[in-house]
């Protein structure tokens, strides 16, 4: 079974997240960018679900940190914000997230990514 790692703040969000992935996928959570960094270097993920809008370490930095670290940089990173600003896909993409998707998620365009990304077939 593919691991994910949600790195989310936010209960609500999170909780629809793991409603929404538990039964296809292992999970496990960070609450905050720097324990996304740690549990990602301990759990070794198959793909990482970053929401950007974090305390501690934002999500831009932390997957920045993930992308730089040579045993982590292969880890599919989709960024994930509630906030839809120009320019924030982007900046997103330039931080090493190979999709963005905006809240509230749409849950058919995250299984498609999801599928993509793990290489579901």
């Amino acid at each position: 079974m593919k691991k994910i790692l949600i790195v989310e703040d936010v209960e609500f969000n999170l909780d629809l997240l793991i409603q929404l992935l538990e039964d296809d996928y292992e999970l496990v959570v960070a609450r905050d960018g720097t324990a996304g960094v740690q549990v990602a270097a301990a759990e070794n993920p198959d793909l990482i679900l970053m929401d950007m809008s974090l305390p501690v370490l934002d999500g831009w930095q932390a997957t920045r940190t993930i992308k730089a670290d040579p045993k982590l940089s292969y880890i599919p990173v989709i960024g994930l914000s509630a906030h839809a600003m120009s320019g924030d896909r982007q900046k997103a993409l330039d931080a090493g997230c190979v999709d963005y998707l905006t809240k509230p998620l749409d849950e058919s365009l995250l299984v498609e990514k999801l599928n993509l990304f793990l290489e579901v077939k």
